[in-house]
């Protein structure tokens, strides 16, 4: 849906209008996957309006999400059971599509062939209790580009607050008989009309709306070139192409996107300082943590997700840093 830069009134839902019926379809893993942990690595924060999870999949619980498929948009509920298949329904016009990229975002692509847990006793003893880690993936190259421009260089809780409003504001609403009101992202162009005052109005600062917008004017260029590279340092080579655009952000793109299972983003607050904690016991810089994880090339990705799996984290001190609203000046 392209977005004009005047904000019009929704109409309201017409909760009596019984949801059409879904597209249905089992998925069953080769072996076994920890869905809920490779699918809720899309998620922007607790409020995010193309996600919500209604308990755990581990005690029957389901996970909505909303995304804008090549095919337009679709709502996809996602239920696991205990045999371990998948169940799952989708609305919309982009439904076959979502449904036929079910496995691919349950982590099925994900192969941890060639990877040595036992380089490290603490790695190996986390791989051990989880040895159903998948990495997901949502083929969605722009919508991951976006939210990782959003997330520099500031905290986590500014950058899912502005994902919310924009895509609240600018994206579509959810088909389908979602538990509360959700949103898939807008579109390329949807996402290059936003206009200033709502990015400043959303709370993001004037280097990262200005990074998506222009990306936006390249945006099918690059969704189609980095579909076509042919591994991680050709996806990194179109992405920093990007005024704006660091290894980091190409970093974070490539995990969600693709499922990259050998991305680091290196240059972010808080994971050398973990990633160090969790394989020494002590801090270290990007360097080091660089370092750390060369024995695991190839999987570098897969132990920082062990890391967090395994509760291997440092333990957070003081407190929470509560970022400055400019808004208002």
């Amino acid at each position: 849906m392209r977005s004009t830069g005047v904000r019009t009134p929704r109409p309201p839902r017409d909760l009596g209008a019984p949801a059409p019926p879904p597209v249905e379809t089992e998925y069953r893993p080769s072996s076994a996957v920890d869905v809920s942990r490779a699918i809720s690595a899309q998620r922007h924060g607790v409020n995010d309006p193309t996600y919500v999870a209604t308990a755990p999949l581990s005690s029957g619980g389901v996970v909505w999400r909303v995304s804008r498929t090549p095919l337009g948009v679709a709502t996809l509920a996602v239920r696991q059971r205990a045999d371990g298949s998948v169940r799952a329904a989708a609305w919309g016009p982009g439904a076959t599509w979502a449904l036929d990229q079910l496995p691919a975002l349950c982590g099925a692509h994900d192969d941890p062939e060639g990877f040595d847990a036992s380089r490290h006793p603490s790695v190996a003893e986390w791989h051990r209790r989880h040895p159903d880690l998948r990495i997901g993936r949502t083929d969605l190259v722009f919508d991951a580009l976006v939210s990782a421009i959003m997330e520099q260089k500031v905290t986590s809780m500014q950058a899912f607050s502005a994902w919310r409003s924009i895509v609240t504001w600018y994206g579509e609403r959810a088909p389908g008989p979602t538990p509360r009101a959700m949103f898939a992202p807008p579109d390329v162009e949807g996402w290059r009309h936003v206009p200033s005052w709502a990015w400043h109005r959303a709370g993001l600062e004037p280097p990262q709306s200005r990074t998506i917008v222009e990306s936006a004017r390249r945006g099918s260029a690059i969704v189609r070139a980095a579909a076509a590279a042919a591994d991680g340092e050709a996806r990194d080579r179109v992405f920093i192409s990007l005024r704006g655009v660091g290894i980091w952000t190409s970093a974070e793109t490539r995990i969600r996107a693709f499922g990259d299972p050998d991305a680091v983003s290196v240059g972010d607050y808080h994971l050398a300082h973990q990633v160090g904690f969790a394989l020494t016991g002590h801090r270290t810089d990007d360097d080091g943590m660089l370092e750390l994880l060369e024995p695991f090339v190839g999987h570098r990705q897969r132990v920082i997700r062990l890391i967090y799996a395994g509760s291997g984290l440092e333990p957070r001190r003081g407190p929470r840093l509560h970022p400055e609203d400019h808004r208002n000046r």
